[in-house]
């Protein structure tokens, strides 16, 4: 096999798999290091590996009661790493959902009659001024959100998504969480963008929309109470002053990547960026 032969460096045999092994391995590496690179973790991976290079040396001159005790230690060191690099891990995995590969592989599209129902409710919403927070679960679960809100588990129609909006339904004030074909909860609560790139008078409904999606692979739409705007997030990004086809656009190519639909007299236009209007 091709893999298994090599060349010699030296008087060292260097197998083309082992070149294969070293190119992956410092990839891997450099991606954990681009991922913890600014934060805490760094002084935490620092301050194991040198629990690490002296359990090395405590080893190696034969100290029996500190090797004892280190030995203790990595008993459980598998699991504090787990602990200690949750966040780190958590957004790892996040990173790795939002792969199109991977979402190709494990999301559904939605059926054209969700489409329509929902940007016929985001046109009225937006045309009356009534705040709205629609987001859409792909790869990434959503269901420790969806618990923090009122369960509905109904079918996903236009006078259902208005009616919570309405400004006097006790499930307006938060966001509706649409999983596969249904409409999962409502009045769910969202973690808050802090991101200091954003608008500073964007409100906590464009906030959460964007914090949402900097966690998870979500989809979501917003319509500003204010202005009547159309907005939305993917990826942690916030995109303001959509039209109603570009949203129709975005929300099919976000569950369908091999599709591409021109809104009508056109192409999809680059999406523009967020102007300063502020919202709530």
């Amino acid at each position: 096999m091709l893999l298994q032969e090599g060349l010699q460096v030296g008087f060292v045999p260097l197998r083309w798999l082992d070149l294969v092994d070293v190119a992956i391995t410092a990839v891997l590496v450099y991606q954990g290091y681009r991922l913890i690179r600014g934060t805490i973790a760094v002084q935490v991976a620092v301050a194991l590996l040198g629990l690490y290079a002296v359990n090395e040396v405590v080893r190696a001159v034969g100290l029996t009661t500190l090797s004892t005790i280190f030995g203790a230690v990595g008993d459980v060191f598998v699991l504090a790493v787990l602990i200690l690099f949750a966040p780190e891990i958590r957004q790892a995995l996040f990173l790795l959902g939002r792969n199109p590969i991977v979402r190709r592989l494990v999301t559904q599209p939605p059926r054209q009659k969700i489409t329509d129902e929902v940007i016929g409710a985001i046109q009225e919403m937006s045309r009356d001024r009534v705040g709205s927070l629609i987001a859409f679960a792909r790869s990434t679960g959503l269901r420790n959100y969806i618990e923090s809100g009122t369960q509905i588990h109904a079918d996903v129609e236009r006078d259902l998504l208005t009616a919570i909006f309405f400004p006097n339904s006790p499930l307006h004030d938060g966001a509706v969480i649409v999983q596969g074909q249904k409409v999962e909860a409502a009045r769910c609560i969202l973690p808050v963008s802090d991101a200091r790139s954003l608008d500073p008078h964007l409100g906590l409904r464009h906030r959460a929309a964007v914090g949402l999606t900097e966690r998870t692979d979500a989809f979501v739409i917003v319509t500003s109470e204010e202005t009547g705007k159309i907005s939305v997030a993917e990826n942690g990004r916030l995109d303001v002053g959509l039209s109603l086809a570009e949203v129709e656009n975005r929300l099919l190519d976000a569950f369908s990547p091999d599709r591409r639909e021109a809104a009508p007299g056109g192409t999809p236009e680059e999406a523009p960026p967020p102007p300063a209007d502020a919202t709530t």
